[in-house]
């Protein structure tokens, strides 16, 4: 009987399957090998797709008459720095007494290429056409889980479709980054250099990389180009009779009855366009202006509604990773890319699941044993006493009806938890890990708390005057917590009040892009014996009024991306399109995948297109990102549009999933590639980037430095 052969991705992670194997392993250069089994690794890519030169050394000069450049068929060669551990690999994958193969690369897309390029440059399938090969999928690295993984390890053809897509995904990148990145270049590179005044410009251009580039450029001038607009909204001061220190505000609003009622003087429905509106309405109600409080013509204030109703707040979804990103980031400035350095390693330590994935919620499967995860954090001190009382209290088998269970939710991975294993590493990780740990932590175990109860109380008030006999109305609400749920265990120990907040999952709060002055639907907080007075209100009951006043405000440009919410915006990139068909056919696919999208952003970072504040984490471009912008966008203008990427991405889903051939997907990839680099090639319009350099220099450009001169049109393409 032959032996078996485990391929990891990692030395770290073949480690864990030698131990999880329990064979008697001796060390060997590059692989540990028992009388049963033999495990070796990867140290990630080992193989890489040629450069052009590889085809004819008349590629490696850039000139335009050699674009497009399609190869027929693709070459491949091994990466030299890492051609003696690959040279390793291959001799075992040969091996005549290797009968079986255990593919433990990630289980994930980019892993299975990392195999399945190993296997090619090898040879394998040729040689010894008859072993057996199987792949390994597993969601973390704790022994159970990879012995599972090895018992229920399926053959590896049922993941061709997967390979199929892996393999598309890499001719897409080098296709679109080597013509659309060469062509630009030669026809503008010269251009962008002289304006800069450098040595040289080579504009990199990117399937992915290039659309969040447009992304963040069309931000950033939406906000330069953005007009204020001033607003006047009119707040009333009122209190209960007999009650007058104890106050409270409600704004007015033009509501069905108002005299100004769909008026042209009006701001929304909450506030006038002109300061002399807001004075009118004052005036008519009967206020002593300036003081606005009430005159001689004011003649009351009665409570017309009182609407009270519970509102419940369920615990959030689970992490996946760009939610663990978008948090991470706004929770402890850092990038993405440290943000997935740090999940990985607490993946690798055990102490989590697999962490590129875009799944919030669990396994049907995985629900069923979530007690063992539980038992094992009873010996977490933050986490210890809501693990047991959830066992206690038997919550977790109820888990698997709720909207945290949905297998239809889930592709490769179910989401980011911790496996309750491993618990002894948290001293061997950094402050920040630990914290990243905790936030993991929280967030799966309030998935078994009930919801956060608020009592919610609106009241409308009508103000009436002589001049207004059939009143104006104003309106306040309240909000008050009455049970707490939730909210306990989501309170990291770390962190500031609102911090806390926000990490318990305040995702209305943290993610409104308005401003507060901007929002509609004020909700106040006031001490609990008031709000019973309020709450105990009937219809028509008389209310004090103590003063009017005018709220000055003005509406406020989009906020810049930050990296987190720039990898969300990523991650969600349908909401970003226009068309409501193509944006409903793109749903689920977004721009990049959680694998990829922090190292894009950190790419664009390092060749200087965009600038990241490191203590903000505020993303902004820099002046040479929006002049490749507007290279793009006056060339290859889809390259800037998410619908595009998006769709390239669904594209490849589909091919994994195999509702897309291989075929069909790379004659569409070529037809682009072609067409869209002999249109450029045809332009003539490098006259007209100066005049546009010019306009974005205007906001880099440092005081009494001279613009640089335009670049010589009679300069030859490069």
């Amino acid at each position: 009987m032959g032996k078996k052969l485990f391929i990891a991705e990692k030395p770290s992670v073949a480690q864990e399957f030698a131990k999880a194997l329990r064979y008697k392993m001796s060390r060997r250069d590059g692989y540990l090998e028992s009388p049963e089994a033999v495990v070796t690794w990867c140290v990630g890519h080992l193989v890489t797709m040629s450069y052009p030169e590889a085809y004819d050394i008349k590629y490696k000069r850039w000139a335009l008459e050699t674009l497009p450049f399609l190869p027929a068929d693709y070459k491949y060669e091994v990466i030299p720095g890492v051609k003696k551990q690959f040279d390793i690999v291959s001799s075992l994958l040969n091996r005549e007494d290797v009968d079986a193969i255990y593919v433990c690369t990630d289980s994930g897309r980019e892993g299975e290429y990392i195999y399945r390029l190993v296997e090619q440059q090898a040879g394998v399938l040729e040689k010894f056409p008859q072993k057996k090969r199987y792949r390994v999928w597993i969601d973390s690295q704790t022994e159970e889980e990879i012995q599972r993984g090895i018992r229920e390890a399926k053959d590896l053809s049922a993941y061709d479709n997967l390979c199929s897509a892996a393999y598309l995904r890499a001719k897409e990148d080098y296709l679109m980054g080597i013509n659309f990145s060469r062509v630009l270049t030669l026809k503008y590179g010269n251009h962008v250099k002289n304006y800069l005044r450098r040595d040289r410009a080579v504009i990199s251009v990117g399937r992915v990389m290039t659309c969040v580039l447009g992304m963040v450029v069309s931000r950033e001038r939406e906000i330069r180009t953005f007009v204020k607009t001033p607003f006047y909204r009119v707040a009333g001061t009122f209190f209960l009779p007999g009650e007058e220190d104890r106050t409270f505000e409600g704004e007015w609003r033009a509501a069905q009855g108002s005299a100004w009622a769909g008026s042209p003087l009006l701001y929304k429905e909450n506030g006038f366009l002109k300061k002399e509106s807001a004075t009118e309405l004052m005036e008519r109600l009967g206020m002593e202006l300036p003081a606005g409080t009430p005159g001689e013509g004011f003649r009351g204030c009665v409570l017309e509604k009182c609407e009270r109703k519970k509102e419940q707040k369920n615990p959030p979804l689970l992490y996946n990773l760009a939610e663990l990103q978008n948090d991470c980031s706004r929770m402890f400035k850092i990038s993405p890319d440290e943000t997935l350095r740090i999940a990985q390693e607490l993946y690798e330590k055990k102490l989590t699941t697999y962490p590129r994935t875009d799944a919030r919620v669990l396994s049907s499967a995985v629900a069923k044993e979530i007690r063992k995860n539980l038992s094992g954090l009873q010996k977490y001190p933050p986490a210890a006493p809501f693990a047991s009382g959830i066992l206690q209290e038997g919550a977790d088998r109820q888990i698997a009806k709720s909207r945290y269970v949905n297998d239809k939710q889930i592709t490769d991975h179910y989401a980011i938890i911790p496996t309750g294993q491993g618990l002894g590493a948290l001293s061997s990780v950094s402050p920040v890990a630990a914290k990243v740990y905790e936030a993991i932590v929280r967030r799966f175990l309030s998935i078994f708390y009930p919801p956060a109860v608020y009592q919610k109380l609106s009241l409308t008030l009508l103000v009436k005057s002589d001049l207004l006999p059939e009143g104006e109305r104003f309106f306040a609400s309240f909000k008050g917590l009455i049970q707490e749920g939730y909210l306990p265990v989501a309170t990291p120990s770390f962190g500031k009040k609102k911090e806390e907040a926000r990490a318990a999952g305040a995702k209305e709060e943290e993610r409104d892009e308005k401003r507060g002055e901007e929002r509609e639907d004020q909700q106040a907080g006031c001490d609990g014996d008031l709000f019973g007075l309020l709450a105990s209100l009937k219809k028509g009951a008389a209310i004090g009024l103590k003063e009017m006043k005018i709220r000055e405000g003005e509406t406020s440009p989009p906020k810049r991306y930050n990296s987190g919410t720039l990898i969300l915006a990523m991650e969600n990139a349908g909401q970003l399109i226009e068309d409501e068909e193509l944006r409903a056919q793109i749903r689920g696919s977004g721009i990049g995948t959680s694998a990829t999208r922090a190292e894009i952003l950190k790419k664009l970072i390092s060749i200087e297109y965009l600038s990241l504040n490191k203590k903000s984490q505020v993303i902004s471009p820099t002046l040479m990102g929006e002049m490749i912008y507007d290279v793009v966008s006056d060339s290859i203008r889809p390259l800037l549009n998410p619908s595009l990427t998006a769709s390239w991405e669904k594209g490849l889903t589909g091919v994994a999933q195999g509702t897309i051939t291989p075929e069909e997907y790379m004659v569409k990839l070529q037809d682009f590639v072609a067409r869209r680099t002999n249109i450029v090639k045809q332009l003539n319009n490098q006259s007209v980037l100066f005049s546009q350099f010019d306009a974005a220099a205007g906001f880099y450009r440092k005081p009494g430095a001279q613009p640089a001169p335009p670049a010589n049109p009679a300069n030859k393409e490069e």
